[in-house]
């Protein structure tokens, strides 16, 4: 199948009617001469430095602050209150945040386990959402937050800012437009060599000040052990789905956008605890997936423990073409020619490298800060959020079940596969739910 990026939103099973028509049918709530008031909820990691760049932008006031442990939430209310001179209100329930009149937008910060609910109350309760990636943990939740956005007509924005960094944009332009020659292998990577092993720790008594059962939510009842609290939940099925949803959200997006082509045939994984056999992680410490497109294929490939310097780069995104490879990073991109191959070019042309601005962040907030006052689709919408969510979450199918799996995008299940339909499902723990919408 060949998908165009207009097909892929058909081929994804969404509908883009909804937000596509919204500038005609929905004024803006926040007018160009307003202050925006914004609320974050998660406080510990990307979700502050994500505030952080909303409190740089002109207009943009800090209302609240919420997260279940109190030590994290007082330290980061010290802090707003020293960028801005203003306390902002505390919470330990984010559903007391989403219940204020007064809050124009809210960050969801949290660990992926909980970026689901409060995106979905948030945009009931008539609020617009910048979601931190990836947009849900599950592909049920991802399809549920895309029917939320639509439903409730709000501006969505997934912390994916690559999208808004020039450097990444005019990488694509020079693949499409054909100076590679055919592209027929694109790879993406992420090689953390800064990251060692995860000691295993005793589970222990909760620490004070930090409210578990709610940490947990929806997630399985366990008890409390630190290795899963805080940052390294990620390394944990229950929270999150390692680095091929951390890191591979950000680089197989390119990767799709780059080849202008969306939904894969198939996807095969392999890889496993190489690195650090028995440490705490779940998630594999060492991985590679294969999408093929029938006439391509994408290769994500991800380590920890060492930087592996693919093309001189310890993450990055390559596009193999007949003439040449263009590689990107965060720091920039190159074009490499062929010089000895049976497909090298003798006039090909090269460019020089080109550079990143460095406010790739900061340029993601403006541009969900203008279309909340437009109500146009921000640059990484919850379509593409959740697209990129679902790709990444395949991958970790196939790797946790051991063997290739065929998707279905139109019907949002895996082809004669109902073992692998399992793994689409969200499952919460009582009393929190799905909302039915």
């Amino acid at each position: 199948m060949t998908n165009s990026r207009r097909n892929f939103i058909r081929d994804a099973g969404l509908t883009a009617s909804g937000l596509a028509v919204l500038p005609n049918v929905m004024s803006s709530c926040v007018s160009a001469s307003d202050k925006v008031v914004v609320a974050l909820i998660g406080c510990k990691g990307m979700g502050f430095n994500d505030l952080t760049a909303f409190l740089q932008q002109p207009g943009v006031v800090c209302a609240a602050l919420c997260d279940v442990d109190s030590n994290i939430l007082n330290q980061r209310a010290a802090e707003v209150e020293k960028m801005t001179g203003k306390r902002p209100d505390l919470y330990e329930d984010f559903r007391k945040v989403i219940d204020r009149k007064d809050i124009d937008a809210v960050i969801v910060g949290t660990p992926d386990h909980w970026h689901c609910l409060p995106m979905i109350y948030s945009c009931q309760s008539g609020k617009d959402v910048y979601c931190e990636k990836p947009l849900g943990r599950t592909i049920e939740e991802c399809n549920l937050m895309v029917k939320a956005a639509h439903k409730y007509k709000r501006v969505v924005q997934v912390g994916q800012w690559q999208r808004s960094d020039p450097h990444w944009k005019s990488a694509v332009e020079y693949v499409h437009s054909g100076k590679l020659g055919r592209v027929r292998s694109a790879r993406a990577w992420s090689y953390v060599g800064w990251k060692g092993s995860i000691p295993v720790q005793p589970d222990s008594e909760v620490p004070a000040g930090v409210n578990y059962d709610m940490w947990l939510g929806p997630a399985p009842k366990r008890p409390f052990n630190i290795n899963r609290f805080h940052f390294t939940f990620r390394w944990y099925w229950d929270y999150a789905g390692g680095l091929m949803t951390d890191w591979g959200v950000h680089l197989l997006d390119y990767a799709l956008f780059g080849m202008n082509q969306y939904v894969p045939k198939s996807v095969m994984a392999s890889g496993g605890k190489y690195a650090f056999p028995t440490d705490a992680m779940q998630t594999p410490d060492t991985m590679m997936a294969i999408y093929d497109f029938g006439d391509f294929n994408i290769v994500w490939d991800h380590t920890i423990g060492i930087y592996g310097q693919n093309y001189g780069r310890g993450h990055g995104v390559a596009f193999i073409g007949e003439y040449a490879t263009l590689v990107v990073d965060r720091n920039g991109w190159v074009v490499m020619p062929e010089t000895k191959s049976t497909s090298a070019k003798a006039d090909f042309v090269p460019v020089p490298p080109q550079g990143s601005t460095g406010k790739g962040l900061e340029l993601h907030v403006k541009n969900f800060l203008d279309c909340m006052k437009s109500r146009e689709k921000p640059n990484c919408d919850i379509e593409i959020g959740a697209h990129i969510a679902r790709i990444s979450s395949l991958g970790n199918i196939a790797y946790r079940l051991g063997r290739q799996v065929n998707w279905d995008g139109e019907k949002q299940s895996f082809k004669n596969d109902a073992e692998a339909d399992l793994l689409i499902k969200a499952n919460y723990r009582a009393p929190w739910e799905l909302p039915k919408l």
